[in-house]
């Protein structure tokens, strides 16, 4: 699930996977796949240039978002995060609820149904050479919390991977940061 983290924009933005059986991020209403997240991090870690992108859509209509609380309550399906809550409903045992590490099997669906929701965008991603601070499209976060946004993906956001299994981009990303992760890799 989405957690709150401090930007220098915006003040306090939700960032994190919304629904377990999606291999998709959101960023406020903006919206990513974790993979291209992972290679955008590799290539900010390389210094492939202060300014890059990260392919996603944008969701400008509030109600067009949906509600992720509400979805997973079954209480109001309305927008995308809606419509794959009804595609994919929150699982009835406790112990179902885990990020899904083959998530990418559904981003054909996924794919197809952001399309009715939001504009696909390329999302600029810039580096400030003199705070380190990063940019993904109007969200700014200093160092520390954009690595924060790097340790939720590494563990499967809240409520972390199933059976600890992350996938494999998840774990380049990590060995390419010099960091390895606490989980094994698909």
């Amino acid at each position: 699930m989405p957690l709150p983290f401090r930007s220098l924009s915006h003040g306090t933005v939700a960032f994190g996977f919304f629904n377990i059986e999606i291999d998709m991020l959101l960023l406020e209403q903006l919206f990513f796949f974790a993979d291209r997240f992972c290679s955008l991090v590799v290539d900010l870690h390389r210094c492939l240039g202060p300014d890059l992108s990260l392919p996603g859509w944008r969701i400008r209509d509030p109600a067009a978002v949906g509600n992720v609380n509400l979805a997973i309550r079954g209480v109001h399906l309305g927008g995308f995060i809606g419509e794959t809550y009804r595609e994919f409903p929150f699982p009835e045992r406790p112990e179902g609820f885990k990020q899904k590490p083959d998530g990418h099997k559904n981003r054909v669906w996924a794919e197809a149904a952001i399309q009715r929701f939001g504009e696909p965008e390329e999302l600029q991603v810039r580096v400030d050479p003199a705070t380190g601070a990063i940019a993904v499209a109007e969200y700014v976060f200093d160092p520390a919390t954009f690595g924060d946004l790097v340790d939720y993906v590494d563990r499967g956001g809240y409520p972390r991977w199933e059976r600890e299994v992350r996938p494999a981009y998840v774990a380049a990303m990590m060995a390419a940061l010099g960091r390895p992760s606490q989980t094994p890799s698909q």
